[in-house]
């Protein structure tokens, strides 16, 4: 094997060098509907994904009705590279982004289904890293894949894994989580540090010879997201997950929809101190920097103090904080008081700040 560079992880590369081998390959017969896709999904997907709806193999997922609430659905792609990077994988990345996008609109999921784009000559042992993520991360939300598909695509139109996840919940009839709820004195939460998924993927994919501690934060929320909705109940007013915009692509938003100003604290957003140097590095504005692992919240004011205590006492809250609060004035604006003492406002991207971080 040739010498690698620091940082270069030995598994992934000793991957590729067994995926030379045809039998431990992906081929393009894998997709097509035959006995080689039957050996894919009874030798490969099933074994690590398995549950009594999934095993059933029907052409649609029939999951129990649920009549006590309404029907939230979301459907989301995936198409990061490096497929794997520090602290993840687009596989842990799949199931958490489609969880969290149900979560944060008060939904408890019920159901996921899974669809694989698989380029021809995608190492097995890879796939099958993939799929052993995507099993702990739903088992860690507490949901299942109870229906999906598999399609294998030519080396020129594919160069690895992409993912595609839709998830079903069930929202309780008294939740209501938007922006029209929101008023003047409701406090802004998030639930810990800012930033460091996509500095991680970006990190890995464009500088892989710096060595950094930073890891994605990518994570299921809907345990702690439940947890606070079920203790303060209609005092949540609103939540959103800091993807691919950031704070910056949130906050703005919340500020344009709800038509409050949205006042923030420079030095009450938390930042680690190595995310801090990797985006003044890379000149990156890390409230623009996508999150996985993060939400934030809207509370009303009397209600902040326990909100804190409950994302605290959860190991995906501890690093909480109140950032900012919606203020008194009817212009929309998202402000930032910044730690120098003056103020700017926040707006979202022009564009795609950082290529592909999801």
């Amino acid at each position: 094997m040739n010498p690698v560079a620091p940082g270069h992880d030995l598994a992934v590369d000793w991957a590729l060098d067994e995926s030379r081998d045809r039998s431990k390959q992906v081929l393009l017969a894998h997709g097509g509907g035959g006995q080689l896709t039957d050996e894919l999904l009874n030798d490969v997907v099933l074994p690590r994904l398995a549950n009594p709806i999934l095993n059933a193999m029907f052409d649609s997922a029939v999951l129990p009705c649920q009549p006590q609430g309404r029907l939230a659905f979301t459907i989301d792609s995936y198409v990061v590279q490096p497929w794997r990077f520090p602290g993840a994988d687009v596989g842990r990345l799949a199931v958490s982004g489609t969880v969290n996008d149900l979560a944060v609109c008060g939904a408890q999921p019920i159901g996921l289904a899974l669809s694989l784009i698989l380029a021809e000559g995608f190492a097995k042992s890879h796939l099958e890293f993939v799929l052993d993520s995507i099993h702990a991360t739903a088992a860690e939300a507490g949901v299942h894949v109870v229906t999906g598909d598999t399609k294998v695509v030519g080396r020129d139109h594919a160069d690895s894994i992409y993912i595609t996840t839709a998830g079903l919940g069930v929202v309780p009839t008294d939740r209501c989580l938007t922006p029209d709820r929101v008023r003047p004195g409701d406090a802004i939460i998030v639930n810990g540090p800012i930033g460091e998924h996509g500095l991680a993927v970006m990190l890995e994919r464009e500088m892989p010879e710096v060595q950094s501690v930073l890891r994605s934060d990518a994570a299921p929320l809907n345990g702690v997201i439940e947890s606070l909705l079920k203790e303060l109940g209609e005092h949540v007013v609103f939540m959103r997950d800091p993807t691919r915009a950031g704070l910056a692509g949130v906050l703005t938003d919340l500020a344009r929809q709800s038509g409050w100003r949205v006042g923030l604290n420079e030095q009450d957003i938390p930042v680690r101190a190595e995310a801090r140097h990797a985006a003044d590095m890379l000149g990156l504005d890390l409230m623009e920097v996508a999150n996985e692992g993060k939400v934030v919240v809207v509370v009303r004011p009397e209600v902040a103090g326990r909100a804190m205590e409950i994302f605290r006492g959860h190991p995906l809250g501890k690093d909480c904080a109140v950032i900012g609060h919606v203020e008194d004035r009817d212009d929309g604006l998202c402000v930032l008081n910044t730690a120098i003492g003056g103020h700017r406002i926040v707006q979202k991207p022009y564009g795609e700040q950082l290529p592909r971080i999801c």
